[in-house]
């Protein structure tokens, strides 16, 4: 059984599978801070509970949890490593917090699936003039893949070079269709 759980500042929901839902909501000190009914949307688009309190000594103390991170950590633990230590969505929508689709990744990993800030909207192309260059990152170092006609065919070079070297680790641009010309 799949849950939704409505955010708290945002008309988006997480998605949940049941037993995790059933901890989330069960656990004690989960429950006593109303964990589940308090889940925001961060502006990285992950979901996460944050409250301050006022301590005794009348500082203030912060505590943060992002809930893919917990989730993770309560029943993913066993497929941490020293090198694969940071959590992601396979497909790509922080929102969905099912078991099948978190996983472990490197910082490399997590690097590549990470959105583009190009201002054309693809990864690894930029536009020079009236043509488009595609770049892939190779070890730290850029690497010119060529010049294209237009954005899409930079971003095919691109997912296809992605795909070479990097498998299904790599990153693979979503080519937006063309807006179809008007009939007149």
């Amino acid at each position: 059984m799949l849950y939704k759980v409505k955010l708290k500042n945002a008309d988006d929901n997480v998605l949940l599978d049941d037993h995790v839902y059933e901890h989330l909501t069960n656990d004690p000190y989960l429950q006593k801070v109303d964990f589940i009914n308090n889940l925001r949307k961060h502006s990285s688009g992950c979901a996460f509970f944050q409250k301050t309190w006022k301590k005794a000594d009348g500082n203030y103390k912060t505590e943060t949890i992002y809930l893919h991170k917990l989730i993770a950590e309560r029943f993913l633990s066993e497929t941490k490593t020293e090198k694969a230590n940071l959590v992601g969505a396979k497909n790509g929508n922080k929102l969905d917090c099912r078991l099948e689709n978190l996983i472990y990744r490197s910082r490399a990993v997590a690097s590549r699936k990470r959105k583009t800030s190009s201002q054309v909207g693809y990864t690894g192309v930029y536009k020079e003039n009236n043509r488009y260059r595609a770049v892939i990152s190779i070890n730290r170092k850029s690497v010119h893949i060529g010049m294209f006609a237009t954005a899409e065919e930079a971003a095919l070079a691109y997912n296809k070079k992605s795909k070479e070297l990097y498998g299904d680790d790599g990153k693979i641009n979503i080519i937006k269709p063309k807006a179809r010309a008007k009939k007149a």
